[in-house]
């Protein structure tokens, strides 16, 4: 049974906190997808994760070429991911169903903190999944560091 860790950005944008979650998920040993809503958005990350640097290499591919089976980073809008991923990582509200919480290792839900929209989708999410009996965690960077600020035992 895994849990959804919902992330509330307010100082380090998507794309500074994004490589370093993908990262340790990778750490871990994980595939992951990253599930977003904007096919333009998704290209903009993709693009963003190559420029990243060769201190942070992650490889990774869209959704819809030849080798997404392959891919141990998946940047996709379909709810299903074609690695086989171990984590889902939703970015700009793409959503989250209990059942996937329940089905992989972790789900990680980014949402920005300077969007009211954002966080009204998160809030929402988080009530979504816990009513389902789902664990959550969340997680907040206001202090300057990551510290986990509330808990749903599911």
């Amino acid at each position: 049974m895994g849990a959804a860790y919902f992330y509330h950005l307010t100082r380090k944008p998507l794309q500074e906190t994004l490589p370093v979650l993908l990262d340790k998920a990778r750490g871990a040993g994980w595939r992951i997808a990253v599930r977003g809503r904007d096919p333009e958005r998704l290209a903009w990350l993709d693009d963003t994760l190559w420029l990243a640097g060769d201190a942070s290499f992650l490889p990774h591919g869209i959704a819809g070429g030849p080798h997404d089976a392959l891919q141990p980073i998946l940047l996709t809008t379909a709810s299903e991911a074609a690695n086989g991923a171990d984590c889902v990582m939703s970015v700009d509200g793409a959503e989250v169903q209990p059942d996937e919480v329940d089905a992989l290792e972790r789900v990680c839900i980014l949402f920005d903190g300077t969007d009211p929209e954002a966080v009204q989708h998160a809030r929402g999410q988080w009530k979504t999944l816990t009513a389902a009996g789902c664990l959550a965690q969340y997680w907040s960077e206001e202090s300057g560091r990551w510290e986990k600020k509330a808990e749903s035992g599911g």
